[in-house]
C-alpha cells in the first residue's frame, strides 16, 4: 500500500466500489490538497455521494486506497472530519442548541466547550431566536442551517460538504462561501459537491470532475480551464452567418447580436478581431476562457458507455 503524502489531506488511488453487480466507482484517482476548497463534480449517477462514503469511511473500497489526513483507513481520524450528507437527518425532538451541544460531544469535545461553541455558531449564523426551537419545527432551509453548524462545531481539519447550498437564501448561502474560505484560509480543508457550476467556479481552486465512476478531469481549476483555450464574446449588429467559417474558430454560439466563439488554442485574436471588424459591426469583444459549465457539459457528454452496471447515487 502507498504511504500517504503529506501534502494531501485526501488521496484516492485507483479505488473502486462494487455493490453485487454493479461497479459504482471504477478507478477513481485524485488527490486532494492540504488547505484548499476542492470541488467534486459530475451529473447524477456519477459516483459522487459513494465517493464521498468512501472519504468519510462510510464505505469502503472493494480495490485500491483511499487516505485522508496522513491514514489509510479514514475511520481512524473521524473525528477530524466535519461531514454534512445530502440527505439530511435531525434528531426532530431536540431543541436547536442541545442538538449542537450533542453533536460537538460525540466529538469529543467537554460540555462547555460544546455550549460555548454552539453559541458562537448561532450568532454568527444569526439564529439565537431559534435555539430553543424543536428541529422537527424548523424549515428545510433553518434545518439546513443547523446541520452545517453541527458539521463546524468540532472545527475538523478536513470538512465535507454534499451539496451544502441546498434549501439556503442568498444571505446564508455567502454566509456559508464566506466560511469556507475562512476554513481554507485556517489551512484546513474543504471537499463538497454540488450541481451548480457557478458554485464550483467561484470557490474550488481544484477539482475532480467524475462520471460513470471514473474520473473525467482533476487538477488545478484555472489550469484545466486555460487548458481548453479561449473563447471571444462579442456584441455585434449585422449578419450572424458572417460570424462563421472563420480560421481561428471552433464554433459559433450565436443568439442574435451576441456570439460566443470558441478559438484554436493557437489562435490570434488581434487578426479574429480584424476579420470580424471587416464582416459585422463589433460593438463589444471580450476575451474569455470555457466556463466549468462549459467542459461540465462537453466531458460528460464525451464520455463513452460503461460496460457493466450504472452507479445509482448522485
Amino acid at each position: 500500500m502507498k504511504s500517504p503524502d503529506s501534502q494531501l489531506a485526501v488521496q484516492f488511488d485507483n479505488v473502486t466500489k462494487a455493490f453485487a453487480t454493479t461497479l459504482a466507482v471504477r478507478g477513481l484517482s485524485f488527490p486532494v490538497r492540504k488547505g484548499c476548497i476542492f470541488g467534486l463534480l459530475g451529473p447524477n449517477g456519477a459516483g459522487k455521494t459513494t465517493t464521498i462514503r468512501l472519504l468519510t469511511g462510510i464505505l469502503h473500497a472493494t480495490g485500491g486506497s483511499v487516505s485522508v489526513l496522513g491514514g489509510n483507513a479514514p475511520p481512524q481520524v473521524r473525528s477530524r472530519i466535519g461531514y454534512l450528507p445530502e440527505e439530511k437527518g435531525l434528531y426532530k425532538r431536540m431543541r436547536v442548541r442541545d442538538y449542537l451541544v450533542f453533536a460537538a460531544r460525540l466529538k469529543e469535545l467537554a460540555k462547555s466547550e460544546a455550549q460555548t461553541r454552539a453559541d458562537a455558531l448561532l450568532e454568527r449564523f444569526a439564529f439565537e431566536e431559534w435555539r430553543s426551537e424543536r428541529c422537527d419545527r424548523l424549515s428545510k432551509g433553518m434545518g439546513q442551517k443547523v446541520q452545517i453548524m453541527a458539521t463546524l462545531i468540532h472545527e475538523p481539519d478536513l470538512v465535507v460538504l454534499d451539496e451544502p447550498f441546498s434549501g439556503l437564501d442568498p444571505v446564508n448561502v455567502e454566509l456559508v462561501r464566506v466560511m469556507m474560505r475562512e476554513i481554507r484560509d485556517g489551512n484546513r480543508t474543504v471537499v463538497f459537491s454540488t450541481h451548480v457550476m457557478e458554485q464550483a467556479e467561484l470557490l474550488c481552486e481544484d477539482l475532480v470532475l467524475i462520471n460513470k465512476g471514473k474520473t473525467v478531469l482533476a487538477g488545478n481549476l484555472s489550469e484545466i480551464l486555460a487548458g481548453y483555450g479561449n473563447s471571444v464574446r462579442i456584441h455585434y449588429q449585422g449578419n450572424g452567418a458572417a460570424l462563421r467559417d472563420l480560421d481561428e474558430v471552433l464554433s459559433v454560439s450565436d443568439t442574435g447580436q451576441t456570439a460566443e466563439l470558441r478559438m484554436r488554442q493557437d489562435a490570434d485574436t488581434q487578426a479574429l478581431l480584424a476579420k470580424l471588424i471587416q464582416r459585422v459591426e463589433v460593438r463589444k469583444f471580450d476575451l474569455t476562457h470555457l466556463s466549468i459549465h462549459e467542459v461540465f457539459l462537453r466531458e460528460v457528454n464525451a464520455t463513452p458507455p460503461t460496460e457493466s452496471g450504472e452507479s445509482d447515487d448522485a
